[in-house]
């Protein structure tokens, strides 16, 4: 007889209130650069290319995006390693001022008309910082939160961190809405873009503050006092968990690509492409925004109920049936179409995104748990996110049909649902001590 789910208490909650707000600020950072490439940092950072082929400048700036990604593991490895040293909160409290840090310069950087071709160097270099410190950050939130949930709520819990990613395009989408409203093209390009970044500095106080508040992690507090925790923990990860970063890593693939078409192309094809309002196309963006925590959260909960693996596969089967309707309803031109097309993909991407912190936890052994979860992360985040934009723009580019970046999409589908399927279900498994196997 299965026992009734304890309540939550005042710790709990500002357990959850302390991963949440971390992980939304840390991503409203990382977001509003990657719309920002979208708009104005082709003709700002890039005026020579931008002069002679608009095209490629918007290519080489959504490009920036990516090149990030390419030091998230580099990120999860430090964070990783310190993390399940000398424990969770530490390190999320440091991974949230670097991210604060950089964007703020971001919003101070001067152009390439004031300094030349020392403006994309200095954008290119705080990218990377951003990149360095959001490879730490969504392990350690993620394990906060699971770590602290009862058994039978681990999904629920865990779907918190991850709501963050919304919430931050909620925020970094909005706000870039009003300062496209208040302001005429010409102030937005020449200043507007910049308030966005600057207002990092109030988010980051508040985070701060928020995750002070938070306790360790329980499970960490008892492998420390068990003397398990690992003097190092990412030889150990590699020598016994190898499959499973790799797994973790596979998984995540479809649903960061899909994600960052929502985050970042989006925004750039229904403008640049379809010749939709700017205005417009952010609102349908944060409609669509609002979509994708509805259902991460259900995803979450989902998962405490029917497995993390049958939720997974439900979610990129979504996925994958509406890619090609999505792209045929944004080919009308009409914005409430494309708003539908948004908010159906966001059904799939919570699905697939709300019980990735349980599943992830659950899949690795305490002493390198956030290692593993956090190098997975950042290698799915490579092979998924970090070029979609690019490619996406390539794809239509060189065939003319939005269509190939919908295939794209499935190919990575089809990737993704193989690699949860090789999963055994995780779901209860022993956090303190067990290593979750493959089947």
């Amino acid at each position: 007889m299965t026992s009734e789910p304890r309540a939550m208490t005042r710790d709990d909650r500002k357990v959850l209130a302390g991963t949440l707000a971390g992980t939304t600020i840390e991503w409203y950072d990382f977001f509003i650069y990657a719309q920002a490439a979208g708009l104005v940092f082709g003709p700002l950072f890039l005026a020579p290319v931008n002069e002679q082929a608009p095209g490629l400048a918007t290519l080489i700036s959504l490009a920036t995006i990516g090149i990030s990604f390419l030091f998230r593991p580099l990120g999860a490895i430090v964070a990783g390693r310190y993390g399940d040293r000398l424990g969770r909160k530490r390190m999320l409290v440091l991974t949230l001022l670097l991210m604060g840090a950089a964007t703020m310069l971001i919003g101070l950087l001067p152009t390439y008309d004031t300094i030349g071709v020392a403006a994309p160097i200095a954008l290119i270099l705080l990218r990377i910082l951003q990149g360095f410190s959001a490879g730490g950050e969504w392990g350690g939130a993620a394990l906060l939160s699971v770590e602290h949930a009862p058994r039978e709520r681990r999904g629920w819990w865990g779907s918190f961190p991850q709501i963050g990613v919304p919430i931050g395009l909620i925020l970094a989408t909005g706000v870039l809405w009003i300062m496209s409203t208040v302001t005429t093209p010409e102030q937005f390009q020449a200043w507007g873009w910049r308030v966005p970044f600057l207002l990092s500095l109030a988010l980051i106080v508040i985070g701060y503050l928020v995750r002070q508040a938070v306790e360790e992690s329980p499970v960490f507090k008892e492998l420390q006092q068990r003397a398990k925790t690992s003097s190092a923990p990412l030889r150990d990860l590699f020598r016994h968990n190898s499959k499973n970063v790799i797994l973790t890593a596979l998984i995540f693939v479809a649903n960061n690509a899909a994600g960052y078409l929502l985050i970042a192309y989006f925004i750039s094809y229904g403008t640049t492409t379809l010749g939709l309002p700017r205005p417009s196309v952010l609102l349908a963006t944060v409609a669509g925004s609002v979509g994708w925590l509805v259902f991460t959260l259900y995803g979450g909960v989902l998962s405490d109920r029917i497995g993390r693996v049958r939720t997974f596969q439900i979610g990129y089967a979504l996925i994958f049936v509406w890619m090609i309707p999505l792209f045929l309803l944004m080919e009308t031109r009409s914005i409430w179409l494309f708003t539908v097309a948004i908010i159906v993909l966001t059904i799939g991407l919570g699905l697939s995104y709300g019980p990735m912190s349980a599943m992830y936890a659950e899949m690795f052994p305490g002493s390198v748990r956030y290692s593993g979860v956090a190098i997975g992360y950042a290698l799915g985040a490579i092979l998924g996110g970090a070029f979609a934009p690019t490619i996406a723009q390539a794809l239509v580019q060189s065939t003319g049909s939005a269509f190939s970046v919908g295939a794209y999409i499935m190919v990575l589908c089809v990737i993704s649902l193989a690699a949860v399927t090789a999963v055994k279900e995780p779901k209860g498994v022993d956090l303190g001590l067990t290593q979750q196997t493959i089947a």
